[in-house]
């Protein structure tokens, strides 16, 4: 059997795997490459892949659109890949200040439910706020243009933005959020429990051949990059924990958590028990 592992540019685990020599080397792998993680439930369903990776909000969107969704795998916590960014000198301080301003981010990851928890520790909520549904580039003109009042971006767009001075930080997702990356599928593509446990496995492998060689991970992310551009990858890689944890009872009660905040936020149309066990969900 051939497992087709699909990957998107935001998934740097599965980009780099996808170039890795001997990535996933027992299960045959067929890389598929797409341009948007909120679409590998869509690719799912069609059978283009068996197993994708998305940030936390994708599998929950899934759920309660109707998939029986399967984790397979976590990254470790990445409290320094996202972050709330606003213009330097803009006269927005604190998140409150976002009140009915617009803001720019990729709606429906993991940003929204960034998002949604930040305002709700400063008593407001997503309601609050114009949410405008942007690539990174243009979010980082209309910040500059003072056209959006923030810009909630991730890894590496939030490394290239820091590093021009123009912005500055008004809460970093960590302090908020698990953010996780999460590896997925569902019940239809009816991959075995041993193919889940090697895809974890060799994962989990991954991330360390990752952590001892960052300088070849950086060349593989920059293939046409120069000198500056490797250099630059070459932190962001040193500084991420490519560590794999399970799909276990913590990562399910931080799903439960994060489905609940976006329907209590109204994002989602129904709510949805993560259950206890993979593969099934209920909805009310």
């Amino acid at each position: 059997m051939t497992l087709k592992i699909g990957f998107h540019p935001n998934n740097l685990h599965l980009t780099l795997a996808s170039h890795w020599p001997g990535a996933f080397k027992t299960l045959r792998p067929d890389f598929i490459r797409y341009e948007e993680g909120r679409d590998t439930a869509v690719k799912l369903a069609r059978g283009e892949i068996d197993l994708g990776g998305t940030g936390s909000t994708p599998p929950i969107i899934a759920a309660v659109n109707g998939m029986s969704v399967i984790y397979a795998a976590a990254s470790a916590p990445r409290p320094a890949n996202g972050a709330i960014l606003v213009k330097k000198g803009a006269g927005v301080e604190r998140i409150a200040d976002l009140s009915n301003k617009p803001v720019a981010l990729v709606d429906g990851s993991f940003l929204t439910y960034f998002l949604a928890r930040s305002l709700e520790e400063a008593g407001l909520n997503l309601g609050n706020v114009e949410r405008r549904d942007l690539p990174p580039a243009q979010s980082r003109e209309l910040l500059l243009s003072g056209e959006v009042a923030a810009w909630l971006a991730m890894a590496p767009h939030l490394e290239q933005a820091l590093g021009e001075g123009d912005f500055q930080v008004l809460a970093h997702c960590g302090t908020t959020i698990p953010n996780r990356s999460l590896f997925w599928t569902s019940k239809e593509r009816a991959l075995s429990a041993e193919t889940l446990a090697t895809f974890q496995s060799e994962l989990a492998e991954l991330g360390q051949a990752i952590t001892a060689d960052p300088e070849q991970a950086a060349r593989l992310l920059s293939p046409d990059g120069g000198e500056r551009e490797r250099r630059a990858w070459t932190r962001i890689v040193s500084e991420r924990n490519w560590r794999i944890d399970p799909a276990d009872a913590e990562l399910l009660w931080e799903q439960q958590r994060e489905a609940d905040t976006l329907f209590r936020h109204g994002a989602l149309e129904r709510s949805v028990q993560i259950a206890e066990q993979n593969g099934k969900a209920a909805l009310s």
